[in-house]
């Protein structure tokens, strides 16, 4: 499997709306059994050819520099991993994430098909390949990609691939879907401040401001967790309330915190409803 520091960086690269997603899993560690019927023993590290080893090694150096944002130095070590193991579906995975930062759409398109043709049980690379169609506007592909992966048994993604979907299904403006989406989201991690934020503003954007209200409050109290972004839909929020005290609260500390956000100017300027 690909080591830890790979899967960190794969989970984060893909949900850079709110920042979300993406991982890589490499399936085939069960048991199984040989064509006359006996049991082989489970594949381990040990079990790895030299040409496998090379290529896992590769490809760890190539999530590093991709996490770095040196994505073309990240395609160098990839393109070497892919060499010494031509069926590595993670490698074509992590390539097609590089070739999506480098606006390469055609070759990172190829890349995701690629590493789901050697993995058709990958749901990470779905999630990834998702949210790629989806950046493309291509909603309804990437909605069967999101649907995909969350129908694989004990996929650990499903908070994230739920955010990613809600995400999406709010660009296309479908607000009923996202809400839903992003509610099982936000019941599986309730911790996390992006799944809470893109909920509050479905919500807004649904008139239903007290839970919209509820979501971002518990966003903005949390230490660390508030923003131009989230002080100011807050702000918003209390607007669209008729709660003026609200308004100025979260203005004050709006233009307190972040005097040259685009937010803070906009409160200047009383543009609520843009």
């Amino acid at each position: 499997r690909p080591g830890a520091a790979l899967q960190r960086v794969l989970r984060a690269a893909a949900l850079l709306v709110t920042a979300l997603l993406a991982g890589c899993a490499v399936p085939g560690d069960s048991a199984s059994a040989d064509a006359g019927g006996a049991a082989r023993e489970r594949p381990t590290a040990s079990d790895q050819t030299d040409a496998e080893r090379r290529s896992r090694v590769r490809l760890e150096l190539a999530s590093a520099y991709f996490g770095r944002g040196q994505f073309e130095t990240a395609l160098d070590e990839v393109k070497l991993s892919i060499a010494a193991n031509p069926r590595l579906a993670a490698a074509y995975d992590l390539r097609g994430l590089i070739y999506a930062g480098l606006g390469e759409d055609g070759l990172a398109d190829d890349s995701f098909r690629r590493a789901l043709q050697l993995d058709a049980r990958d749901a990470d690379a779905m999630h990834n390949y998702g949210w790629f169609l989806c950046q493309r506007k291509r909603f309804d592909d990437a909605s069967a990609q999101f649907a995909q992966a969350l129908a694989q048994p004990q996929y650990a993604g499903v908070a994230r691939t739920l955010l990613a979907r809600g995400v999406c299904q709010a660009r296309a403006g479908q607000w009923l879907e996202a809400e839903g989406s992003l509610l099982r989201a936000y019941e599986i991690d309730p911790a996390n401040p992006s799944t809470a934020v893109n909920l509050a503003e479905v919500l807004y954007r649904r008139a239903d401001f007290e839970r919209a209200r509820f979501y971002i409050r518990r966003v903005n109290a949390a230490e660390g967790a508030s923003n131009a972004q989230t002080l100011w839909l807050a702000a918003r929020i209390e607007h669209r309330l008729a709660n003026a005290a609200g308004v100025r609260e979260f203005g004050a500390q709006l233009k307190a915190r972040f005097p040259q956000s685009p937010q803070a100017l906009q409160f200047e300027q009383g543009r609520f409803d843009e």
